[in-house]
């Protein structure tokens, strides 16, 4: 494990339309781990995943993000996307008329142009695609469908790792990606996870449920209740809000 901060935020303050929903979080993410971020519904977790990604609904009115060593609030999301940071979504979009071999080749080419680096090669292109889709056990037949339309729930979830897998994110937040799959898809995502992981990423898995951390393995369980950070620590704390529920925490 690298043990370098990644991720550090400081009393941060965010909100919608003039409503505060995070109300002082503190939070630090090195190189190599895994963090869950749990709690009841409403509790702001998904709206810690919108601001780190710069969703631009939301207002942040105090305290600080540094990633990377870079001021993470001062960034735009496309500047976010490029620096590594990739916000899977609880509920993805569909994307009619765009194919998903069209719009993964965008945005690895945005990201690397961004890098300074040259575009693929069709053939380099195609070689990335083919490895990555067998990561996450995507038929090849994906590929030509059209972003999200028509896709069930988990193929909506295993289509969001796989772009996970073709961005090579240097921070993956996920939000809620367990909502709604049954068993064998909820496997299926957790080790296309996990295969990513290496000792210079990290991970923010944002969940309401334990079943996720039975697959996806945390360093740190943190959880959020009314805004706040209330209560951080090991593996444990997930067994411990499965047979006494949230109400039982308290900051």
């Amino acid at each position: 494990m690298n043990n370098e901060v990644l991720l550090e935020i400081k009393g941060l303050r965010a909100g919608v339309e003039g409503k505060e929903i995070l109300k002082g979080v503190d939070l630090t993410v090195r190189r190599g781990e895994v963090h869950a971020v749990m709690g009841p519904n409403g509790a702001g977790k998904s709206t810690l995943g919108a601001v780190l990604a710069g969703r631009p609904s939301f207002t942040v009115t105090a305290g600080s993000v540094t990633y990377a060593g870079r001021d993470l609030l001062a960034l735009s999301p496309e500047e976010r996307s490029w620096a590594g940071i990739f916000l899977s979504f609880q509920y993805p979009v569909e994307i009619p008329g765009v194919s998903i071999t069209n719009f993964m080749k965008a945005a690895v080419n945005a990201r690397r142009k961004a890098a300074g680096l040259p575009e693929l090669s069709p053939a380099e292109y195609l070689k990335l695609l083919k490895e990555k889709m067998a990561l996450v056990q995507m038929k090849g037949e994906f590929a030509r469908r059209e972003v999200n339309v028509g896709f069930s729930g988990g193929e909506k979830k295993r289509n969001e790792i796989f772009q996970m897998a073709m961005l090579e994110p240097t921070l993956s937040i996920l939000d809620e990606t367990d909502s709604g799959l049954d068993v064998d898809a909820l496997r299926i995502v957790a080790e296309g996870v996990n295969r990513l992981r290496t000792p210079d990423t990290a991970a923010l898995v944002i969940t309401h449920y334990q079943r996720l951390l039975d697959y996806i393995v945390p360093d740190v369980v943190h959880v959020l209740k009314e805004g706040r950070i209330v209560l951080t620590g090991g593996r444990e704390l997930v067994d411990r809000i499965e047979n006494e529920g949230y109400e039982s925490i308290h900051g």
